[in-house]
């Protein structure tokens, strides 16, 4: 923009009048026009730039970073791009304190090529990570947090396009066509390194959480406008956190971490878009085709970052960072929970360990450490489509149960009709057979709701990592009367027997088997009595009138 002076009305003056007052405004003009032009965005020459980092940049620091932190930082390089730049993992942890007790997180930016403010927002927080700030601290002695800067190299350093070489988007892996999906495969590692050294991670460590960030883009511009857009200051865009809308199944499964991740970036200032709680949409699905116009515009799909979830239950998310001191605040606001006790979880850390669901009823690793529960929940994860579970019901107040069997053979004895299933379970030698059917037939309940495990052809390994069940009770303070397995009294302990605590408004009730007592089993039958610390009733009475009149 140029700044002009317009005068008022001159084509009545004189000449002489009219030429001086020219070269006055011309004067008063150019006069302010200099002064002000540093303010001026217009001027291409005058706008302030974003340094690029260039390829010596990004290799010279990750070896600075090294040097300076040689006991917090181990720097690798799994892979290499087509061309030969290094694809690198920086691992940073105290090594004062065992891996064994510490959570293990992974932060990518498989987008990190045109979309520079993910990459930049996983710089900034390198430096963090590696300071003496006392959460920094704390992260390193509780986390390995393992972290891979630039993913993309070629198109971080070289062409601002998604694709590699062969044509794959690393973030998406390509496509459906690339996965296979029943095997947790990827098919096409041979065309990109980009994908293999992050699923080789993966692969290697096991992740508790992956969170992968993204940013504002230059993919938008053609390569014939991008130009000199590729450094200058004010691109921004709209910052949301947990999800991509393209995948809304690339998000955590539990919406409060979510916003524990916003509440840390709102108290840094930066807010955040919430899908489609902010677009009071519902999902989409094959049969909401018909009103597909009001339903949320995102769909499931399956990326990269979800490979961890699919095989190794890690918690996944996604980030889309404006500004990189959001993108921190932000992450640092998920590592954070891998600090502390998660709101109704017995142990420090990610709430990951829940591997099967069945009305309120769960499966859970087992282990005190976090070393211990991360090989427990992969088996389990692995193994839990061919479980069948199984309560007694209608459930009944003062007593709840839960079956699991972990094998086909097992399985058979989970049937609906109570009688059958007292009998398929008689002559078990791991179950007090008196006991429990004096448990099961003391109730009114009236069937088995069985929630059937998927057929396999080969037959479920024996459960090597030890197990957990969870039970939540409706109640404060209840006082648990028994809790038995196969119809034999547990004692009360944390390693072998079962725990519990208040909280988010239920008693818990965790039972803890160890590994040399589940790998004898195949059948896992739970069962709590329990007496309530408040009588509750249910039930209505017509209003008094009603029932006199009804009575003439």
């Amino acid at each position: 923009m140029r700044l002009c002076v317009v005068p008022r009305d001159s084509s009545a003056l004189p000449l002489f009048e009219r030429s001086i007052m020219k070269i006055y405004f011309l004067l008063f003009s150019t006069l302010l026009s200099g002064l002000l032009s540093p303010l001026i965005a217009d001027d291409a020459a005058n706008r302030e730039r974003v340094h690029r980092i260039t390829l010596e940049e990004y290799e010279a620091t990750l070896k600075f970073w090294a040097q300076r932190h040689p006991e917090l930082l181990q720097l690798d390089r799994p892979e290499e791009s087509a061309s030969g730049l290094g694809i690198h993992l920086l691992k940073i942890t105290d090594p004062n304190v065992a891996d064994d007790l510490k959570q293990v997180v992974l932060v990518t930016s498989l987008h990190g090529g045109p979309e520079r403010s993910g990459t930049t927002t996983v710089l900034h927080f390198v430096e963090w990570l590696l300071s003496d700030a006392e959460e920094a601290r704390e992260t390193r002695r509780k986390q390995i947090v393992l972290i891979m800067p630039i993913n993309h190299p070629e198109a971080f350093f070289r062409t601002d396009r998604f694709l590699n070489a062969e044509n794959i988007d690393p973030y998406t892996g390509g496509g459906p066509q690339h996965w296979d999906l029943q095997k947790l495969q990827y098919k096409s590692l041979d065309k990109a390194p980009e994908v293999k050294a992050v699923l080789g991670v993966i692969d290697r460590w096991m992740p508790d959480v992956h969170a992968d960030m993204h940013g504002t883009g230059l993919q938008e511009y053609p390569l014939e406008k991008l130009g000199d857009r590729t450094r200058y200051q004010g691109q921004i865009m709209f910052e949301v956190t947990g999800s991509a809308y393209s995948n809304y199944a690339l998000r955590p499964w539990d919406w409060r971490v979510t916003e524990a991740m916003i509440r840390a970036g709102e108290a840094a200032g930066f807010p955040s878009d919430r899908f489609e709680a902010d677009g009071q949409r519902s999902f989409h699905g094959p049969v909401m085709n018909p009103i597909a116009d009001r339903t949320w515009r995102g769909q499931p799909n399956f990326y990269t970052a979800q490979y961890g979830y699919a095989k190794f239950h890690t918690m996944v998310s996604a980030f889309e960072v404006g500004w990189e001191q959001s993108g921190v605040a932000r992450l640092r606001g998920l590592l954070r929970i891998g600090n502390h006790r998660w709101q109704d979880e017995p142990h420090e850390g990610y709430p990951v360990d829940r591997v099967k669901s069945f009305v309120g009823h769960f499966v859970t690793s087992y282990g005190s450490t976090p070393g211990d529960r991360r090989p427990s929940r992969v088996e389990l994860w692995q193994k839990q489509g061919r479980f069948t579970q199984a309560i007694l019901y209608p459930q009944t107040d003062g007593r709840d149960t839960y079956f699991v069997a972990t094998s086909a053979a097992a399985a058979e004895a989970l049937t609906k009709d109570i009688d059958e299933f007292l009998a398929g379970v008689a002559n078990r030698a791991d179950v007090n057979a008196d006991g429990f059917q004096k448990l099961v037939r003391s109730g009114p309940e009236v069937l088995l709701a069985v929630d059937k495990g998927r057929p396999g052809d080969q037959q479920i390994s024996p459960i090597e990592y030890g197990i957990g069940f969870r039970l939540r009770l409706p109640y404060r303070n209840p006082t648990i009367d028994a809790v038995k397995l196969n119809g034999n009294t547990l004692n009360q302990s944390a390693t072998n027997g079962w725990q519990s605590w208040f909280a988010n408004g239920y008693m818990q009730v965790q039972v803890n088997l160890p590994p040399e007592l589940a790998a004898k089993r195949d059948l896992f039958m739970i069962s709590c009595e329990y007496t309530p610390d408040v009588v509750r009733r249910i039930g209505w009475t017509p209003p008094q009138p009603v029932l006199d009149q009804l009575k003439r």
